[in-house]
């Protein structure tokens, strides 16, 4: 390496720091020198976020997407339908149940629909009576009150049946089946009971939910919470998936001093499950205009940071400032058009011999 940096030098116009007021300086190197060197070059990239900080999150299924499925009567499970990780739709049949008291909801119906239709029957006819003047109004009046209390009785009776999961069209014939179906299109997450028991009115029966959207919830340290804001786009670790931030909690976890962040995520079942744990990155919107390089194509000196960029003669030494740092990649700014070759390796050989260490060395 003695030997490199040695003849090196000689074809090197070297410099010392330099301030803003000076011109910047350079590396003199030809095409071939610059390929024995190893120097990778390489496009200077435009970054559009900035990493922040890397948090645990947890995979949840958002409130409004999370059914739970309960036996509106009591009766005896005859039947289930569906299993857990199953997909079901809207409307589909979960589970049969043989309960006694659908029996009662629907012979009250019978006899309030019965009731409605006799009391209909004579306030019609006393109507047709009144307008041939054979009766007086006010029993057209009273047999209309009477026909309008049957009415209310059968539309409660009804619901009372409809609520239950019964069958509000047979008027004929009584049935203890109770249909239980799926009030959503979704995956079944969970089953809570067993064929052959005998339940409770408002049992858990199933619980469905759709996991079209997710959501991850973040542990974010309180110390760094004010470097996020709501947009900002999150990663998740070892997939191609992206989030963003829709909330960022108002209390601090006493146990471990973090802030709840949610993301939401959608059409993510192919990675990510509901109860997963994993880890992810938060990156901010950049408002202003940075770059990505690998840490390779840093130089630091006099506690100044500079990137080698590429002109005709070989490269000149340009000053930058470090936006954000993580692993091998760094964020900069600086004096670019976002058009520049630079080092992207090898800006230890160069720096070395910017400096003087190559004649010195001599």
């Amino acid at each position: 390496m003695k030997k490199i940096i040695i003849a090196l030098s000689l074809l090197v116009v070297a410099h010392p720091a330099f301030t803003a007021q000076e011109t910047q300086p350079t590396v003199t190197l030809s095409e071939k020198n610059i390929d024995s060197l190893g120097i990778v070059q390489g496009k200077l990239i435009q970054a559009t976020h900035i990493p922040v900080l890397y948090a645990p999150a947890k995979v949840l299924i958002p409130n409004n997407n999370d059914y739970v499925v309960s036996a509106s009567q009591a009766g005896l499970i005859n039947q289930l339908n569906a299993a857990i990780g199953d997909a079901v739709k809207k409307g589909d049949v979960l589970a049969q149940i043989d309960s006694p008291n659908l029996l009662s909801l629907q012979s009250n119906y019978l006899k309030a629909a019965s009731a409605m239709q006799l009391a209909n029957s004579a306030y019609q006819r006393d109507k047709s009576l009144a307008q041939d003047g054979i009766i007086a109004k006010r029993r057209v009046q009273e047999t209309q009150s009477h026909f309008n209390a049957a009415e209310i009785d059968m539309k409660e009776a009804k619901r009372l049946l409809e609520i239950a999961g019964g069958d509000t069209h047979s008027q004929e014939k009584l049935n203890s089946h109770l249909t239980i179906r799926s009030p959503i299109s979704g995956v079944v997450i969970e089953r809570m009971a067993v064929v052959g028991t005998r339940i409770d009115m408002l049992t858990p029966l199933y619980r469905v939910a759709n996991l079209h959207t997710l959501w991850l919830e973040i542990a974010v340290p309180q110390e760094h919470i004010s470097e996020i804001s709501l947009g900002d786009q999150v990663l998740i670790e070892n997939t191609p998936l992206t989030a963003d931030i829709s909330l960022i909690g108002q209390s601090v976890n006493v146990e471990d001093q973090t802030v709840l962040v949610r993301a939401v995520i959608n059409n993510a079942q192919e990675y990510i499950r509901v109860g997963q744990k994993l880890n992810v990155q938060i990156q901010k919107i950049s408002k202003d205009r940075v770059f990505i390089v690998s840490n390779s194509a840093i130089a630091q000196h006099d506690g100044n940071a500079f990137v080698f960029v590429r002109n005709d003669t070989g490269f000149t030494i340009t000053p930058i400032t470090i936006v954000s740092k993580q692993d091998e990649k760094t964020i900069i700014r600086g004096a670019f058009t976002g058009n520049e070759i630079i080092a992207q390796k090898g800006a230890a050989v160069l720096k070395a011999n910017w400096i003087g260490v190559g004649s010195a060395e001599q």
